[in-house]
């Protein structure tokens, strides 16, 4: 399964966003409301601060290493992001087709793809660096929310970046990114549905193991 040129810089954005954020430049009300505990803008911040901490303090994880990324993944991003959920909806329909065994399989292939699409963009990672929180509009109570964000690179223009999240019991969980206007479910949808169609799910969960074998 090719992922076509276009969308390639904006995965590799949507990676770039979720695991290598640096400081977060907020003002007024932004700052009262993601400095309060619990909060979707708490968990951006508190969780993009930590993984560049790890990236810039191991060689390893910033040559790409891909078990270092994994192990990174694991303890810093697995417990903030819901992957199966990500893999449900990327799935669609065909998610209810699967039996469980090929479920798992599936959300264990997706993880290992993003994470390997993710190692060539750590290099872009730069002291500069700096993730903006943005003005984000929802009730007080809502459970599901867009939180706005942008990219600040030491040249060029920011980017956009928007986090989908879901308030899973106690806390926050990141299941959806938006990057230049493209959200990651839904992209991955299209190129999962074509997979399926042709070759069941069964063909889409050896396609993906195929092409992350040799990154293990």
């Amino acid at each position: 399964m090719t992922m076509p040129a276009a969308t390639t810089p904006r995965i590799l954005t949507w990676l770039l966003a979720l695991f290598a954020g640096v400081a977060l430049a907020i003002g007024g009300m932004q700052a009262a409301r993601a400095q309060g505990a619990g909060s979707p803008e708490a968990l951006i911040q508190q969780v993009t601060g930590e993984v560049l901490t790890a990236i810039k303090a191991d060689p390893s994880v910033q040559s790409g290493n891909p078990q270092r990324l994994l192990q990174l993944v694991d303890q810093k991003i697995l417990p903030y992001v819901d992957f199966e959920k990500t893999t449900r909806l990327a799935a669609g329909r065909y998610w209810r087709q699967a039996t469980p065994e090929q479920q798992k399989a599936l959300v264990k292939e997706f993880r290992t793809t993003l994470v390997r699409t993710y190692s060539g963009a750590v290099s872009s990672v730069k002291q500069q660096t700096a993730v903006e929180l943005r003005p984000s509009h929802y009730p007080a109570d809502a459970t599901d929310v867009v939180v706005k964000t942008a990219i600040k690179q030491p040249a060029g223009d920011p980017i956009p970046v928007d986090y989908r999240m879901e308030k899973a019991g106690q806390g926050w969980k990141i299941y959806d990114v938006n990057v230049l206007g493209v959200w990651l479910i839904e992209n991955y949808r299209n190129q999962f549905s074509q997979q399926i169609g042709q070759n069941g799910v069964d063909g889409l969960i050896k396609s993906l193991a195929e092409r992350n074998a040799a990154f293990k």
